[in-house]
């Protein structure tokens, strides 16, 4: 089923991203997540694509996998970085063939070592030409998009990339899905922006539950996303206890999600690291509270599946 088929219902939608594990350790520590989040239900979950290409293989059996054992939709990610148009080609064809509707279309990081995008020859430059790359050779995906409430880190202005994102949506994407934040002002705004710049389609917010802090901020400083001040300062305090950080961590992502539903967000992403506890915690908790009856409109009860 298409994702935007999904946003279409009456209730908020639970995703959840993951990466293609590199060994057998990984691979198990994958399948018990999934196995630990299967009872709740989540409506899909996407498989990343690494930096150059780097587990692309990763990313369709993964994804094919996961879509062939379990009750929930899968999104492939797919990444222009070190792919031909062919390769693109033979991508795609294989998504298909394992039964998957979604694709997020990413421009993608440079690879390892390198600091720049570079278009690969016979490739293609940015996210906005893949969606339309997907679109005109008649491939039967959804297809969504990727937004940073922040700025991407090579921005050149907030309106250069706001006209970026747009063209995103010109290209075929549905839906987006923001790179991770915790203020959710910053979602609000953003989203305030893209409706005043003409882009109406569902922005699905992205969260991560904090685990451990020191990862998250290196994740953060790679994106160029923001810790506020307080959050930074309370776990730090903790002084890198790695079990008080997640509990912080479920905490403060429950309470944000629980804010963002009860405004109208269409849903929420979660960047899970491929672990189960945080994730399945917070999405237990809005379940249990559902905060999305408090949104503006909002229907009384739904099935909570």
């Amino acid at each position: 089923m298409k994702i935007s088929e999904l946003l279409s219902g009456d209730r908020p939608l639970f995703s959840v991203e993951f990466f293609p594990p590199r060994t057998e350790e990984g691979v198990d520590q994958l399948f018990e997540t999934i196995d630990a989040l299967r009872p709740l239900h989540p409506d899909f979950v996407s498989v990343t694509y690494g930096a150059g290409g780097s587990t692309r293989e990763g990313t369709v059996e993964y994804s094919a996998r996961i879509r062939a054992e379990n009750d929930f939709e899968v999104m492939a990610h797919l990444s222009c970085v070190g792919e031909t148009r062919e390769g693109l080609r033979v991508m795609l064809d294989r998504f298909a063939e394992a039964g998957i509707d979604n694709v997020l279309a990413l421009r993608g990081d440079p690879p390892r070592g390198e600091t720049e995008f570079k278009k690969p020859e016979g490739g293609l430059s940015n996210a906005a030409e893949l969606a339309a790359f997907i679109r005109d050779e008649g491939y039967d995906f959804d297809i969504g998009g990727t937004c940073f409430p922040e700025g991407h880190p090579d921005m050149i202005s907030p309106e250069a990339d706001m006209e970026y994102l747009r063209s995103k949506i010109d290209a075929g994407c549905s839906f987006l899905i923001t790179q991770l934040f915790f203020d959710n002002a910053v979602y609000w705004d953003f989203v305030d922006r893209a409706r005043d710049a003409g882009i109406d389609v569902p922005i699905i917010p992205g969260v991560i539950p904090i685990a451990s802090y020191a990862q998250v901020a290196r994740i953060c400083k790679l994106c160029d996303a923001s810790i506020p001040a307080d959050l930074a300062s309370s776990m730090e305090s903790l002084g890198g206890d790695t079990e008080a950080e997640g509990l912080l961590g479920v905490a403060y992502a429950a309470r944000q999600c629980e804010e963002l539903l009860a405004g109208g967000a269409p849903g929420i992403h979660f960047i899970a690291l491929n672990r189960a506890p945080g994730t399945r915690a917070v999405i237990s908790a809005l379940k249990a509270s559902r905060p999305w009856e408090r949104a503006p409109g909002a229907a009384v009860s739904y099935d909570s599946n």
